[in-house]
C-alpha cells in the first residue's frame, strides 16, 4: 500500500487547505462484496458506495442531504407535475464517449420498465415519461407531485450504446463519475481510478481499493495494522469505542440514516395475524440489544420514524419488551403449554419459528441468539439461520422464503425511502408482502404532497397503523462511524450515508 501523503480528513473537506501534494492511492475497509455494479440494480451498502464514484446522477446528495448539479447545470419546475434539467456541456463517460439526453432517458426508461425488475422502481414509479427536449435538456413529466424526487435523482446515468450493445454493466461498468473500475476481484478487492473524463476534473486521488473483509473486528485490526486508511460503519460496538479511544486514529460519529429491523413474513401463516407479530415484538429486549450487544452505538427505536426526520414524532410507539405480556398474548392466540414440556403448542403443533440473519455481522448474529434465548424463554421452540450475506439475501429474503429475518436499511434520506418500496402492496422490496389498502393511501399521499406539515401528518398516520401491525419490528436507529488515521488534519465532514466521495475530494459541501 503506498502511503498517504496528504490526510484522509482534508480529502473529506474536499481539499479546501490547497492543492498541493496529492495522495496516490487510498484503501478503504468494506464488509460485503458488491452483487451488482449497474448502478440501477445495486441493492447493497458496497454497491452503492462503489456507484456513487463510478456514475453520475443528475443531482449529487450532499452530506447535509441538499440535492446539489451534478451532471445537469440547473434545473426549473414550470408545474408542481415537471422538471425539465439542462445537462452540463461536454459530458463524457469515463471511456470517452459523450453523454447526452439520450443517455438519461434511456437509464430511467429501463429502471422503470418492470420487466428489468429494479429493486428500487417504485421510488420512481410518479415518473409518468422521461423525454429528450435536445441533447442538453431532459425533461421529466410525473403523474403526480412527487416531492421526495431530487432526493432520488443521483441515479447514475448509464450509456445507453453500451448496453444496448450488450455489455455487462454488472461487471463492466461505465459512469460518469470522479473514478472508473480498474479490477474487480470477486469476495476479495474493488480497485478504482481516477476518470479524468469526469466534468469537474479528475479527483487528485489516483486509486481507491476497497478491500473486502467481511467480519467486522478483523476489519478494525486490519485498520489497526496500518493494511486500511479508512474503515466506517458496520463495526463492531467493542471496536468502535477502542479505535474512539486509540490517539492515532481521528473519528466522526454521528446518527445515521439506517434501521435495524425485524422483517416479519406476513404471508407465512405463522405470521399473517398482528397479534402474533406483536407477541413476537414484546419479547424483543431493545435496551439489552441496544445497551450490551451494540454498546450503546446506536438508539432504541420507537417506531418507523427516524428521530432526525421532520415527519418524526415520539408519540408512536411500537410494543416495548415484556416477556410476561407476550405469553398472555400467545395464550389468548390459543397458543398453551397443554404438555407441560415449556413448549407452547397449539392443535397438537408445537410454536415453532426460525429467526435469521447473515453472517458477515456478528452483532446480528449474536442479537439473533439473544432473541433465540428469550423465544425459549417464552415457550417458543426458535431456531435459527445464519448464512451469508449472498444467501441470506438474494436467494432467501428476497425470495420470501424467511419467518423473521434481522437486517437492516440505509441511505434514508426521506421517510418514502424506508416506507414507500417496502411497505406498499407489490412494492418491489416488500419481502414480507404485507398489505394494508390504507397504509398504501397514506404513503402515496405522502410522496405526493409538496406541503411538508401535510407529508408529515400522513407518514405519522401510517407510522401509528404500522406499530401495531408490525410488518416491520425497528430495533434500533443506527449510528455512523468513520475512522482514519489522527496523523491527518483532525476536522472531518463525513456524510452519515457513508458514501465516499469526500475520500477523494470530490464530495460537495
Amino acid at each position: 500500500m503506498k502511503k498517504l501523503l496528504l490526510s484522509t480528513t482534508a480529502l473529506i473537506l474536499a481539499m479546501a487547505i490547497g492543492p498541493a501534494l496529492a495522495q496516490e492511492e487510498i484503501v478503504v475497509g468494506t464488509d460485503v462484496d458488491a452483487g451488482t455494479l449497474d448502478a440501477r440494480l445495486t441493492r447493497d451498502t458496497t454497491a452503492y458506495r462503489v456507484a456513487d464514484l463510478v456514475y453520475s446522477g443528475l443531482v449529487h446528495i450532499t452530506p447535509k442531504l441538499e440535492a446539489v448539479p451534478d451532471l445537469v447545470e440547473s434545473w426549473e419546475t414550470p408545474d408542481p407535475q415537471t422538471f425539465v434539467f439542462k445537462l452540463r456541456e461536454g459530458l463524457k463517460f469515463s471511456d470517452g464517449t459523450p453523454l447526452t439526453a439520450d443517455d438519461v432517458v434511456y437509464t430511467y426508461t429501463t429502471l422503470l420498465d418492470p420487466d428489468f425488475n429494479a429493486p428500487m422502481r417504485t421510488l420512481y414509479t410518479p415518473i409518468k415519461s422521461v423525454e429528450k427536449v435536445d441533447d442538453l435538456t431532459v425533461k421529466f413529466n410525473l403523474d403526480t407531485p412527487y416531492a421526495p424526487l431530487l432526493s432520488y435523482l443521483d441515479l447514475g446515468i448509464v450509456p445507453q450504446e453500451l448496453a444496448e450493445g450488450g455489455q455487462d454493466l454488472a461487471t463492466q461498468p461505465v459512469g460518469a463519475g470522479p473514478m472508473k473500475l480498474a479490477s474487480w476481484n470477486r469476495g476479495a478487492e474493488i480497485v478504482l481510478e481516477a476518470n479524468p473524463n469526469y466534468w469537474a476534473g479528475a479527483p487528485k486521488i489516483e486509486k481507491v481499493t476497497l478491500k473486502i473483509i467481511p467480519d467486522n473486528s478483523a476489519r478494525a485490526q486490519a485498520f489497526e495494522a496500518g493494511d486500511l486508511d479508512v474503515i466506517q460503519s458496520p463495526l463492531s460496538p467493542q471496536d468502535i469505542s477502542r479505535l474512539a479511544a486509540d490517539d492515532r486514529f481521528g473519528n466522526a460519529i454521528m446518527p445515521g440514516l439506517g434501521v435495524t429491523y425485524i422483517n416479519f413474513n406476513t404471508k407465512d401463516p405463522l405470521l399473517a395475524d398482528p397479534k402474533m407479530r406483536q407477541a413476537f415484538a414484546m419479547l424483543v429486549d431493545q435496551q439489552t440489544i441496544v445497551g450490551d450487544i451494540y454498546q450503546g452505538v446506536d438508539e432504541v427505536a420507537t417506531s418507523v420514524l427516524l428521530p432526525s426526520s421532520w415527519a418524526y414524532s415520539p408519540e408512536i410507539k411500537q410494543p416495548t419488551f415484556n416477556l410476561e405480556g407476550a405469553v398472555a398474548l400467545f395464550n389468548e392466540l390459543g397458543w398453551t403449554d397443554s404438555n407441560g414440556d415449556g413448549i407452547l403448542d397449539k392443535d397438537g403443533k408445537n410454536l415453532t419459528v426460525t429467526l435469521a440473519t447473515h453472517s458477515e455481522d456478528p452483532n446480528r448474529v449474536q442479537t439473533v441468539e439473544f432473541l433465540q434465548a428469550m423465544f425459549s424463554q417464552a415457550g417458543v421452540d426458535a431456531k435459527t439461520q445464519i448464512t451469508d450475506w449472498p444467501s441470506f439475501s438474494t436467494n432467501y429474503v428476497q425470495k420470501s422464503q424467511h419467518q423473521i429475518a434481522l437486517l437492516g436499511w440505509l441511505n434514508l434520506v426521506d421517510p418514502d425511502r424506508l416506507l414507500f418500496s417496502q411497505l406498499t402492496t407489490g412494492g418491489s422490496t416488500n419481502w414480507g408482502g404485507y398489505s394494508n389498502p390504507k397504509v398504501d393511501e397514506l404513503l402515496e399521499k405522502g410522496r405526493s404532497s409538496l406541503d411538508q406539515k401535510e407529508r408529515a401528518a400522513a407518514y405519522q398516520e401510517a407510522a401509528k397503523i404500522l406499530a401495531e401491525e408490525l410488518p416491520y419490528f425497528i430495533v434500533s436507529y443506527q449510528g455512523y462511524q468513520l475512522f482514519y488515521d489522527k496523523d491527518f488534519p483532525s476536522e472531518v465532514n463525513a456524510t452519515p450515508r457513508g458514501y465516499l466521495r469526500g475520500l477523494i475530494g470530490m464530495e460537495t459541501q
